[in-house]
């Protein structure tokens, strides 16, 4: 891993993209998304849920995922970061709490990723000390590798599993606060790791 510092410029990112490893395509992430859908479906359909999205990579998921979701739902979102554009985490950041009230409903925080856990705890501790009666957590994907001893152990509903640690773009996933847009799950090379 480089320990110089570098300028996040577009060409960059250029390079980063054209080094980095395809995980999963497009196509197998959405045939994820549909078997996580069914699983919340039976779980979810007479509850009366929130979904929660964090955001940003959340938004990516949560367009996806509410999109197979036949039954009645509100949806809000949060803004909490460990990353602030980095890729390494640090303390959490709010940047925006959630307007609809939580008290005696069913949460479901939808994030693009479950890694050291540390966010989706807070988020879900906040949620119930906010009184909210149940609170479920859905990613993307699972670094089951990643965990950190203070953070979520497991997501209630997860799409796809990575466990070599890597550090990943796309499909809501960033690096360095680019590549969401791509439509597959990337690894990032180890030159790029800074």
């Amino acid at each position: 891993m480089s320990t110089q510092i570098k300028s996040i410029t577009p060409e960059l990112i250029r390079e980063v993209e054209s080094k980095s490893r395809l995980l999963f395509s497009q196509e197998t992430i959405k045939t994820a998304l549909d078997k996580m859908a069914q699983v919340m479906h039976k779980e979810l359909a007479t509850q009366d849920p929130i979904f929660l999205t964090v955001m940003n990579g959340g938004l990516f998921v949560m367009s996806e995922l509410c999109l197979r979701l036949n039954f009645p739902l509100q949806m809000d979102y949060v803004h909490a970061t460990r990353y602030n554009g980095e890729v390494n985490g640090a303390t959490i950041h709010w940047k925006h709490e959630p307007s609809l009230p939580l008290e005696g409903r069913t949460v479901v925080i939808v994030d693009d990723i479950l890694d050291g856990g540390i966010t989706l705890k807070a988020i879900t501790d906040y949620c119930y000390a906010k009184n909210a009666t149940k609170v479920y957590t859905a990613v993307l994907m699972d670094k089951v590798n990643a965990r950190l001893p203070e953070g979520t152990r497991n997501a209630d509903f997860t799409a796809v599993f990575e466990e070599n640690n890597a550090y990943v773009y796309g499909f809501g996933l960033d690096y360095h606060d680019y590549l969401r847009n791509i439509p597959g799950i990337y690894a990032v090379a180890e030159e790029h790791m800074f």
